[in-house]
């Protein structure tokens, strides 16, 4: 008889998770040692914490092994932890909440490249500086889509 794995998606605080709501109750029906996956969970979380991290664990209802695929925050929230700011600004082109680096755009970029749709770093790069344009959020001192055009006329070229 073949059974299905158990598919278990949740929300968690990166590196924070803990055997409470809603792993511990979601994880306990499953036959698993909980605390084995809240700390497997919180070893692959731990570069995003401080943030809300989707992660989707995968258990063998038979052998109990279990696997934990965690995804990436949105491109928004991970230019908000680079920047300390608590959100972005709610009206974007009158009020700035802060400026990334050209390499907290690249660090940023490379984060998310598995989830993105650019395909190559130029297209990534571009993306996370058009999120930024949204935010009220400068990037090398300069307006973002001053930098998108910069990087259309081949600007920033070294970095791709």
């Amino acid at each position: 008889m073949n059974t299905m794995p158990e598919k278990l998606d949740v929300l968690v605080d990166g590196g924070k998770a803990t055997p409470g709501p809603p792993l511990g109750p979601a994880l306990g029906p499953m036959g698993v040692n909980v605390i084995q996956v809240v700390n497997a969970i919180n070893e692959k979380t731990k570069a995003f914490t401080g943030m809300k991290v989707p992660v989707t664990l995968i258990v063998d209802s038979k052998t109990k092994a279990f696997e934990i695929k965690v995804g990436t925050p949105p491109v928004s929230a991970l230019i908000l932890k680079e920047l300390g700011v608590e959100k972005g600004s709610g009206s974007p082109k009158a009020t700035k909440v802060g400026n990334l680096k050209v390499e907290q755009v690249q660090k940023i970029a490379e984060m998310k490249k598995d989830s993105m749709l650019g395909k190559d770093k130029k297209s990534r790069f571009r993306e996370v500086v058009g999120t930024c344009v949204s935010m009220g959020v400068t990037v090398d001192g300069k307006d973002p889509k001053v930098v998108m055009k910069e990087i259309d006329s081949g600007g920033y070229a070294g970095l791709f």
